[in-house]
């Protein structure tokens, strides 16, 4: 059968792979701390629903020291209270940015105590997954040694999935990467002119755009949390129906200690949808979630809504293009809107984007024949 138009891997029972891979999310547009975020997040809810210990995540997060509050922070608190056992987090570096003429002895100390966090985590079998969160700038500054990291990365366990972000990784890590997806940032000079804000797109054949999403909505969970009665956010997603999405759990478990601040909807088949095998069912679940979607942008009660998979949706010309455009257009001022997915044509709506990253795929495991796993592609 030829296959035509965008498809979308779904949660359906399948094979998955048991070796674990080396990530690496770089370049200069929005998305890549985001992304190592959302990963976090599904592995977190495999982990909910895993007996044992065997998911456990940390999230080593360099040149982001504690003296500095970040959105994601209250989140990430919320869920290391509900599950200890599932999630650590260290952060190390001074919360400014610097360059490399003002690096200093405090600097190139907190590399080290990071690194030193890192190899022992590495090596002690305790983690399904290991975020490097900003360490590729780490790196490029020269505050730690590209060759010893690369050679720990190399030799790490056979099951653990390790994720380095951050702008300028150096060639030797891109060298031993299984994946590495780059951002790009693009302009649209439409959304400047009409003084639009507040509308990223993350699209691309890179992996990172859904997880990029997860990720914005835990930040803005996070902000809910600190604050309560400021921010709710909404999580929409289309050709994402049935279950076994990992991050539904993590969710679900926010949802119920705070449900004042998070809403998750899904909409769609548990199956890729071709564009010569579209059936009457996609067309009335795209506009079901339209429909929420609409409304919640029209209604100000949502500060972040997240929009996931509806590129390919308006690709699969399951929605049109105009009421899309309309209702980003009169949205409130304080509203973020995040609309993520890949498409053959840009529609009209990308123009209105104040931030654009496409993800560029540079290497992809899939692309080798190996296969995703849960907890962290799904």
């Amino acid at each position: 059968m030829t296959r035509n138009g965008i498809g979308i891997r779904t949660a359906q029972v399948r094979s998955e792979r048991l070796t674990g891979q080396i990530h690496v999310y770089d370049g200069a547009g929005k998305g890549k701390s985001q992304a190592a975020l959302g990963v976090v997040l599904r592995s977190i809810g495999l982990g909910i629903n895993t007996p044992s210990n065997s998911n456990r995540v940390l999230l080593l997060r360099f040149l982001k020291g504690p003296e500095r509050d970040y959105d994601e922070d209250g989140a990430i608190a919320a869920l290391q209270r509900g599950f200890p056992h599932l999630i650590d987090q260290v952060r190390t570096g001074r919360a400014e940015f610097f360059g490399p003429e003002e690096i200093t002895a405090f600097d190139r100390d907190e590399a080290a105590r990071g690194w030193d966090v890192a190899k022992g985590a590495i090596a002690s079998g305790l983690y399904s997954v290991v975020v490097l969160d900003e360490i590729n700038p780490v790196l490029d500054l020269g505050l730690l040694p590209v060759d010893e990291v690369v050679r720990t990365l190399k030799s790490k366990p056979h099951e653990l999935e390790i994720i380095a972000t951050g702008r300028a990784a150096p060639q030797k890590l891109l060298d031993i990467a299984d994946l590495h997806s780059e951002m790009k940032p693009q302009h649209h000079p439409t959304a400047k002119e009409l003084l639009i804000n507040g509308i990223e797109i993350y699209t691309g054949a890179g992996k990172g755009k859904s997880t990029s999403a997860l990720g914005k909505a835990l930040q803005a969970i996070g902000r809910g949390i600190n604050h309560p009665g400021s921010t709710r956010v909404l999580i929409m997603q289309w050709l994402k129906g049935g279950s076994g999405y990992t991050e539904d759990a993590a969710i679900a478990a926010l949802q119920q200690s705070y449900p004042e601040v998070v809403d998750h909807q899904r909409c769609g088949r548990d199956a890729i949808v071709w564009r010569n095998s579209r059936q009457e069912l996609d067309y009335v679940e795209a506009e079901r979630g339209w429909e929420i979607a609409k409304t919640a942008i029209a209604s100000g009660l949502y500060k972040t809504i997240i929009l996931d998979e509806l590129n390919p949706t308006v690709d699969l010309e399951l929605l049109p293009v105009e009421p899309i455009v309309q209702a980003l257009l009169r949205k409130p001022r304080d509203t973020e809107v995040i609309i993520t997915g890949r498409c053959q044509n840009q529609p009209a709506y990308f123009d209105l984007a104040s931030v654009h990253s496409e993800v560029y795929c540079h290497k992809h495991y899939a692309n080798q024949g190996v296969e995703l796993k849960r907890g962290v592609d799904f």
